[in-house]
């Protein structure tokens, strides 16, 4: 092997109901994906006990979201669609990169210090480690690539701290099992077992923001739900909530310049495009000079175009768990079959008996 297969990761925390946000900037890119890569999808459970550790409705709350994905238009049959606590594997490897990780990583992590606030030490050490359990779910299947936000790079230049370092301390028991290849990081040659993975932050819409505030990320935790729009919302709450959306007094400029400084028109017409498929400045070509009076009720149209059929599949789908139960448990199978021989290896490189 002279380079790693490409192969993409990505997970979904099952918390809450999935809005607009997490379709735009992921779950679309999930689908796009498939065409181009092999592809590993996971409703990250393990990861939802971190902040919050009892959930009254833990295991519908995973299957909408193995719905979402399979209703967005993920193909669990050619790609893997799996829940992550069903894979052992993952929290054994994450455990031997907690030992590789330093606390000083951990520390500087701006996602933990926001979650923990000002009462860090009460906070639960999974909170702290979960970004070694992350880069673990990434690298139990040598996956060399993720689509994430922008909120998420910083924890996927941990991950590659950590399988840097992994194959620096380990590089005589990787050359000793005819193990990894030869890569160069920078300009410096390193024999590695784990790719550096990289991040795939393309797309039209990286972040979608509130409805109420324009300055903040459209949220599942935000305590109103006008703030978002929810894919099992249906066509009368959809129009609701577009219509209701905060915006300013003036027209919608024909430049990119002129939503500088207006964060709830920059948000709509961020949306309105990544629905589209299209440029912001294409939108604004189209509606610049438009109120809102004029540009909502398109918003609304194509935002129930876009996602009426996803919300009706998804209904469909929690309406038969015992189909999705069926999805969830073999591509269980398929990923604990790819991420124990990656676990067998590493335990022989370590030097565990087995």
């Amino acid at each position: 092997m002279s380079e790693f297969k490409r192969l993409v990761f990505s997970g979904v925390q099952p918390t809450g109901n999935l809005h607009l946000g997490n379709y735009l900037g992921a779950i679309k890119k999930f689908v796009a994906l498939q065409a181009e890569s092999d592809c590993i999808y996971c409703v990250v459970d393990l990861h939802s006990i971190t902040a919050q550790l009892v959930h009254p409705d833990l295991k519908n709350q995973i299957r909408s979201i193995a719905a979402a994905f399979i209703a967005s238009g993920i193909d669990p049959e050619k790609h893997i669609v799996f829940n992550q606590s069903a894979v052992p594997q993952h929290a054994e490897l994450a455990w031997v990169f907690n030992c590789v990780a330093r606390i000083g990583w951990m520390n500087r992590m701006t996602q933990f210090k926001d979650k923990a606030g000002k009462d860090r030490e009460n906070a639960s050490l999974g909170l702290l480690a979960y970004p070694s359990l992350m880069a673990a779910d990434i690298l139990v299947y040598r996956a060399t690539h993720v689509p994430v936000g922008d909120d998420q790079k910083q924890h996927l230049e941990l991950a590659r701290d950590i399988a840097m370092k992994f194959n620096l301390d380990f590089a005589e028991g990787i050359r000793q099992g005819g193990r990894g290849i030869d890569i160069t990081v920078g300009e410096e040659p390193v024999h590695a077992y784990f790719p550096m993975v990289e991040p795939l932050i393309d797309g039209p819409a990286p972040r979608v923001m509130s409805l109420r505030d324009g300055t903040k990320k459209m949220s599942k935790s935000d305590p109103s739900d006008l703030s978002r729009i929810n894919l099992m919302d249906d066509e009368d709450a959809i129009s609701k909530k577009i219509r209701k959306a905060k915006t300013d007094p003036d027209g919608l400029p024909s430049e990119l310049e002129g939503l500088k400084g207006r964060p709830e028109a920059d948000n709509l017409v961020g949306i309105y495009a990544a629905l589209a498929g299209k440029s912001k400045a294409e939108i604004l070509a189209e509606f610049g000079g438009q109120q809102f009076s004029v540009f909502k009720p398109a918003l609304v149209d194509l935002s129930i175009a876009t996602l009426s059929p996803i919300t009706s599949e998804m209904r469909r789908l929690m309406d038969d768990t015992t189909h999705i139960d069926a999805i969830l448990k073999k591509g269980g199978e398929r990923a604990r079959a790819r991420a124990e021989v990656v676990m067998n290896e590493v335990r022989d490189i370590i030097g565990f008996l087995r």
